[in-house]
Formats: structure tokens, C-alpha cells, sequence
């Protein structure tokens, strides 16, 4: 730990090596207590396993489906577009701040302490709760697999979270995937880069192959994405409505990218690596999940099944290459989701660990503490875990779980992308970003303002979007469940700012002017 003389001190690093990177490191006031093993492709793989396109859209295809039809797919590139205006920001501060936390740290450089302290609390607890909405996902690959995985209930709920039992198992199934992480993480960065490492080569590979595979069944043309498929019957906006509530398939998937930041101090020469990181990581899950879904409504026979609605794209792969074949890409989506959720807890334990370093949290010494043996934060890890696990108990039966998880998870991560395309595109305005020192790394220049502007416009409509109560997302059997996103981010708003003051007066690291 580092006193809070050395935390108060001014900041300069843009001077700094590119390849030194514990000096670096130290000129911010921090030591170099993480192990820095991390390469240029395990920087990209963090990211990329977070968005995962073989956990995302196998797990929300079908209701971005049931409820926009094949047009949906719109949101794809719209959602791509809001979300990398927000990407190319983060790589702009990616590369001034190598620091672990990601947002936080960023958002603690360029705007208040308290809207610092805010952006890694809200993003804390969304971490949670998407670790809870990825490991639910297994429900929708495994029992179609194998019913050996449907412990709960019969062929009826397989692939099913909708039904009593359906939604059950899925909380059985996520419990076993959380516990695998939390031992994994609790091991080491070394252990969690290889299995992260191995398993997108495995679904960069597998995504690959089923587009190929997909594309040799195509069974008619691409205007397919102009059928609504009356989606928009009975929504108030007609077929807007519709869309605007697919739209959160694709704005679930495209976030998490920022996670090569949050593991910079693991990282070599991570001012170098994490911006190029960040921004490949949502280019390729754009292509990939674009072609995927665009290729599976060309090839799929029946495009009116309604089973497209209910099971998804399992049922589309399966539907279409049989069996066989469907099962080995199911399995794939496994094992993405799998690293998807070893990379969701992994940033937040990086997260839990910068606050509390930062004398933010109660009980900071005993949270940033790092094993000398494993070179990684325990308690975080164990933390995060116990966590994951009672928000899944508290929700075991709840048949909404998957929406309501999905729906908040995505809310409590665009809140705190807000709180750092927002301050940075004040000190745009005011002539204070980029800094003078900003030195080599990734400069968006005369572009940076238009897609700063871009990133915070779209990053509060989303929210909104998001937020906003309805039946086709949050049911309509109880007004607690419709508002359910709204009460719970203003929960964690309320004790977020309740804790803030509490420790106003602690000890914290320097935030700039």
C-alpha cells in the first residue's frame, strides 16, 4: 500500500516508457503487486469473451426475434455504432490510464471523486448480476445437448427459462458454473488466461465454421430482414415499439469490451495493447454475430417456427444442420459461456481490488490485499462469488429472472460508461482533453468531439430504453416486476451515495482538477 502522500501527489506519465511498465506504473502512486504475464491476444481475449457472441446470441436471439422478427437485426449495426463511439473513448483514456479497474480508474482521472466513486459502485454490482445472467445461459445450451442436464424437470423445460422448472434448473446449472469461476480466479491470472485464451480460440473457430456451415444451407436471399412478421400489432409505436424492445438483444451483447482495460496492470506495455484490444474485441463480435445471425434467418427452414421465438438459435443450428453437427456447436457455446463468465468475474474482481486499494471501500486492506503466491486479489474473488451465488438463490423459480438479470445487468454497465464519456466530453468543450502531455497513444483529433457527442447520446437514450417498464420485458403479473429495473438501479444509486459520504473522508488515490 502506498501512503496518502504518495496518492496526493500530481500525476505526469506521459513521458513515461511505453515498455516500463512498473515505472509507469509508479507514477501514479501504485506498486506492482498483480502479475503482468498478460500479451497483446489475452488483452483482446478478455474483451472479447465478455461480449461473446456464442453466449449472447445464443441466449437473446430468440427474443430479439419473438419480439421484433427477422428486422430486429437492424439494432445489430445501430447498437455497434452508439457502443463504438463509447469503445473509441474508452481507448482514448485506455491508453493514459493502464490501470486496473478500468472505468473506474478512468472516470476517477477525469471527473469528481464522487461521480468516480459511483461509476465503480454501480459497475460493481452490475458485474454481479451479468455473472448471474451469463451463467443462467446454460440453461439454453445444455439440456438441448443432453437431458442429463435437465435435473430439474423434464424434455418439456429443456432450453426453457420461461417455465417453473425451466428457470429452476437454470439457477442449478449457473450455481455449478460460479463456483468453477470463483476457484479459477481465486488460482491465478495465469490459470484464467489460458482457459480464457483457449476457449475463444475455440469460439472464433467455432463461430467461424458455423457461418460456413450455415451458409451452405441458405434456403432464400438477405431481404428476409425486411419481415416484421406483424411484431409491431399492439405496441402503442406500432412497429418502433417492437424494435426499440429488440434492440436490448443487441445492446446486451455489445458491452464488456472495456475489460482489457480493467486487467491493464496485468498487461505488457497495456497503453499500447488495451486500446487496440478494446476496439478489435467489438469489431469482431460485430462481424461475427452480424453474419451469424444474418446467415441463420437465410438458412433456417421454417422462418415462421415458433420455436425461433422460444429456444433461439440452438434450435436454429439443430433445426438446420441436425442433430449431430447442432450438438458440436452447441458445446462450443458452452464453453463460451463458460469463459464469458470467468471473464466477467475476473473484472470485477479487478475493480473491487482498484477501490478498495484506493481506500474507497470498507475493509480496503483486507480486499486489495494480494496473495504472494498467486499474484491475485482473494477476497475480491471469493466475494464476487458468494455474491453471484445469493443473487441466483434469492431469484431460484422466478420465471422472469433471464429478462429482469439481462435488463439491469445491461443498465448498471451504460450508467457507468456515461460517468466517463460525460466528463470527458465537458473537458473536450473546455479545451482540456486531450491534455497536452497526451503523448503517442490513441487520439481520436478532430474527430474526437462528434463521436464523444455520439457515445454520451446514445449511451442515455439506451438507458432510458432500457429502463423503461414493460410487459414484453419485465412481465406485467406484478407492478414491482414492470418497474424492477427502475427501483433497483435507484437502490443501488441511494446506498451508493449513502456509502460515498460515509468514507468521504477516507483516504483516497489523486483524482485529477
Amino acid at each position: 500500500m502506498h501512503d496518502s502522500g504518495q496518492m496526493r501527489q500530481t500525476v505526469a506519465v506521459a513521458t513515461a516508457s511505453p515498455v516500463d511498465d512498473t515505472g509507469d506504473l509508479a507514477r501514479f502512486g501504485y506498486r506492482q503487486e498483480l502479475e503482468r504475464s498478460l500479451g497483446s491476444f489475452s488483452s483482446f481475449a478478455a474483451g472479447f469473451s465478455y461480449i461473446s457472441i456464442m453466449t449472447g446470441v445464443f441466449q437473446l436471439f430468440g427474443f430479439g426475434f419473438a419480439s421484433g422478427g427477422p428486422a430486429f437485426i437492424w439494432s445489430w449495426p445501430l447498437v455497434f455504432i452508439g457502443q463504438g463511439a463509447v469503445a473509441l473513448c474508452f481507448a482514448e483514456v485506455a491508453g493514459q490510464f493502464p490501470l486496473a479497474g478500468g472505468v473506474y480508474q478512468w472516470s476517477k482521472n477525469i471527473a469528481r471523486p464522487a461521480t468516480a466513486w459511483m461509476s465503480g459502485w454501480i459497475m460493481t454490482i452490475g458485474a454481479v448480476v451479468t455473472a448471474a445472467a451469463v451463467a443462467v445461459a446454460y440453461q439454453v445450451i445444455l439440456p438441448q445437448v443432453s437431458l442429463a442436464f435437465q435435473i430439474v424437470g423434464g424434455a418439456s423445460d429443456a432450453g426453457q427459462t420461461a417455465t417453473p422448472n425451466g428457470a429452476k434448473n437454470a439457477i442449478l446449472l449457473a450455481l455449478g458454473l460460479v463456483v468453477f469461476t470463483t476457484v479459477v480466479n481465486i488460482v491465478g491470472v495465469r490459470l484464467m488466461a489460458k482457459i480464457n485464451n483457449l476457449g475463444v480460440a475455440v469460439e472464433l473457430i467455432g463461430v467461424t465454421l458455423l457461418i460456413v456451415m450455415l451458409a451452405l444451407h441458405i434456403k432464400r436471399g438477405p431481404q428476409i430482414v425486411t419481415h416484421t412478421q406483424g411484431t409491431g400489432a399492439g405496441q402503442s409505436w406500432g412497429y418502433l415499439g417492437a424494435f426499440l424492445v429488440a434492440s436490448i438483444m443487441s445492446a446486451y451483447v455489445f458491452y464488456g469490451f472495456d475489460t482489457a482495460g480493467s486487467l491493464a496492470e496485468e498487461t505488457r506495455e497495456p497503453r499500447r495493447h488495451a486500446p487496440r484490444a478494446i476496439l478489435r474485441a467489438l469489431t469482431a463480435a460485430f462481424l461475427a454475430g452480424g453474419l451469424l445471425m444474418l446467415v441463420g434467418m437465410m438458412a433456417v427452414g421454417d422462418i415462421n417456427a415458433k420455436e425461433l421465438g422460444t429456444l433461439g438459435m440452438p434450435y436454429l443450428i439443430k433445426s438446420t444442420l441436425g442433430n449431430g453437427l447442432g450438438n458440436v456447436f452447441l458445446v462450443c457455446s458452452a464453453i463460451a459461456i463458460t469463459v464469458c463468465c470467468l471473464a466477467v468475474q475476473t473484472a470485477a474482481i479487478r475493480l473491487l481490488f482498484a477501490m478498495a486499494r484506493d481506500g474507497r471501500l470498507p475493509f480496503g486492506t483486507a480486499i486489495a490485499r494480494v496473495s504472494p503466491r498467486s499474484k491475485t486479489p482473494i477476497v475480491p474473488a471469493v466475494l464476487t462469488g458468494a455474491l453471484t451465488i445469493a443473487l441466483l438463490l434469492v431469484n431460484i423459480g422466478n420465471q422472469r429472472v433471464f429478462y429482469i438479470l439481462t435488463s439491469v445487468a445491461i443498465i448498471l454497465f451504460y450508467i457507468p460508461y456515461l460517468m466517463v464519456t460525460g466528463p470527458m466530453l465537458l473537458r473536450r468543450l473546455r479545451g482540456q482533453w486531450p491534455r497536452p502531455d497526451h503523448g503517442p497513444y490513441f487520439n481520436l483529433g478532430r474527430w474526437g468531439t462528434p463521436v464523444n457527442v455520439l457515445a454520451v447520446l446514445y449511451g442515455a437514450a439506451m438507458t432510458v430504453n432500457l429502463a423503461w417498464p414493460r410487459k414484453e420485458v419485465y412481465g406485467s403479473d406484478h407492478w414491482y416486476f414492470q418497474w424492477g429495473a427502475v427501483v433497483f438501479t435507484a437502490v443501488i444509486v441511494a446506498v451508493g451515495a449513502g456509502l460515498y459520504l460515509i468514507r468521504r473522508g477516507a483516504n483516497s488515490a489523486p483524482t485529477s482538477d
